[in-house]
Order: C-alpha cells, then structure tokens, then sequence
C-alpha cells in the first residue's frame, strides 16, 4: 500500500494523544498513527528522498504541527507532544471519525499561523487562519515558495520550544554564537559570558574591536511572561554602570508594549523577541543545518544556435 498523505495521520495522532492527556514522546506517537493506519513494515521502511527520516515518521510530525497550529496541541519538553485543553475538549466533543471537511480545514487553513511556546498567560489557539494557495491553481514556483515559508515557520517553532527548555546558561552561550556568526567581535573569544549570580544584569560582552575599546552589552532573558519596562529600565541602569553606549535585549518571548516604548525613548538598546531570534538563528544556521534543494531550469544561451 502507499503511505497515506499527512492530512490522514492528522486524527490517528490527535486520538492517541487524547488517550495519553499527560503527554507521549513523539515516537510513541508515530508508531501508533502508523498502526492505526494499517501501515506494513515495509511502508516504514521507506525514506524521504533526502534520507533524512522515514516517510510515515515526517508526515506524521507534519500532521502534529497542524494540530499545535490549530491549538489542539502543543510540545511542552523536547520530543514530547500533548494535547492543550483546548485539544481535549475537541476530541471529547468530536467522536471519530472527523469529517473529511474537519480534516481538511486542519491541514490547510492555519499554514500562515506563528507558532509560539504555550503557556499558561497565552494560549496556543490561533487568532484567525489564513488559506493556503489552492492547489489547482497554484503554480509550483508558488507551491515550492509555500513550502519553503511552510518549512521555515516550522523551524522556527521548533527552535522557541527548544530554547524554551535549555539552561540559562546555554541560552546565553546561544545567543553569543548567534552574534558572532552575524558578525560582531574579530573572533569568538571577542564574546563573553559573564552572566550568573551578580551578573548586574549583564549576560555577554562583545568587543568590537581587538583592543576592546568598543564594548556592547547583552542581557539574554529565558523567559516565557513577555519581558516588560522594569526589566529594561534595569538593564538600562546596568548600562549605565559600564558606562556603556550599546546594549542588546533578547528574548525568547516577546516585549510588551511599555517595554518597547522605553527602548525608543533611549539610545543604544535593541531588542530582540522571539520571533526574530528564531528567525536570525535560522538565517545564520545557529543549532541549524540547510540543505540544498536543486532546481532545474532550461540554459538557453545554450540552445541559441551560432549567429553567422
């Protein structure tokens, strides 16, 4: 048999983690939405042409991201998938099967939806759903750009739920990296990390040049609550303790609007939310890894024939 699209694990993963509330690794989850749908041994055995992973293990992670797109699900812990509430009152008042219209809704109308960590201020469930380009009448210059935007926005979720969980101590490591390979400091050693107990608010020092004349100051914040004006009026206080011109803000969540108010009302501190440290970590291939997608594309300075 061929192995069913993404959009038909998308129920089999949602029923068996109903069953399991408290959460399930995501192996557990592949397995079981392949043997609810009858797959053989040798179906698991196909690749993606890449190589890269089994072909019912990709489709069903495709399928969980609708449902964490939806906000019926989320991961709280590396590798793990769980229903929200919201999820476990869907199940609850939808008995399977789902209508193939349900179905379809899930897989194709919340592409566009980003991503964030759930938590227990902000709930996962999206506030509208964009539609996907239909297929009949997209061109596969459009769908090849609609995966790639797809691709990308998932990454990017998958980082924030990744970061959400490391140390302090490697997120501070993560963001100085994150600033050398965009180029700030001559090398490495140039960035240091300095955060711990009396860090002053400081986390990292980058020097801008060899002799450290030039110094920008970075305060990196874990957090999952969005970062308000107190946290910045005292970053901007540690600053000024240095006697220090620049300073970066970042953040794994987002700044409220007091917050962002201060930043403008100052000079020398940027911020970085969430989004955009997931989406520079991305761009500078910081704990990410690219692979080329080749394209073919008819040379036709090759097939003019000779003039003269």
């Amino acid at each position: 048999m061929s192995i069913p699209t993404y959009d038909q694990f998308i129920e089999p993963v949602l029923r068996y983690l109903a069953l399991h509330p408290e959460g399930v690794p995501a192996r557990q989850a592949h397995e079981a939405a392949a043997d609810a749908l009858d797959l053989r041994d040798d179906d698991r055995q196909l690749l993606l042409s890449s190589g890269a992973q089994p072909v019912y293990k990709n489709r069903a992670g495709w399928a969980h991201d609708r449902l964490k797109r939806s906000g019926l699900s989320s991961s709280p812990r590396r590798g793990v998938w769980q229903l929200t509430p919201q999820g476990v009152r869907f199940a609850a008042d939808h008995p399977a099967p789902l209508p193939a219209e349900q179905v379809q809704r899930m897989a194709r109308e919340f592409v566009d939806i980003r991503l964030r960590p759930a938590t227990d201020s902000a709930p996962v469930a999206p506030a509208f759903a964009a539609p996907m380009l239909a297929d009949a009448v997209a061109s596969p210059d459009d769908r090849l750009a609609q995966a790639l935007r797809e691709l990308r926005q998932s990454a990017e979720a998958d980082l924030l739920e990744l970061l959400a969980n490391v140390s302090p101590a490697f997120f501070e490591t993560i963001v100085l990296d994150l600033l050398h390979r965009m180029g700030y400091g001559a090398s490495r050693a140039d960035l240091q990390r300095v955060g711990g107990a009396g860090d002053a608010g400081i986390d990292g020092i980058i020097s801008l040049d060899r002799l450290g004349l030039e110094k920008v100051y970075v305060q990196a914040k874990r957090w999952q609550n969005s970062v308000g004006r107190p946290e910045l009026q005292a970053f901007y206080g540690a600053l000024a303790g240095q006697k220090a011109k620049k300073g970066v803000f970042i953040t794994t969540s987002a700044f409220t609007g007091q917050a962002l108010d201060f930043a403008k009302s100052v000079e020398g501190i940027v911020l970085v939310d969430g989004a955009r440290l997931a989406g520079l970590m991305i761009d500078h291939e910081v704990g990410i890894s690219s692979r080329a997608v080749r394209i073919p594309k008819i040379d036709s300075d090759y097939f003019d024939e000779e003039i003269g």
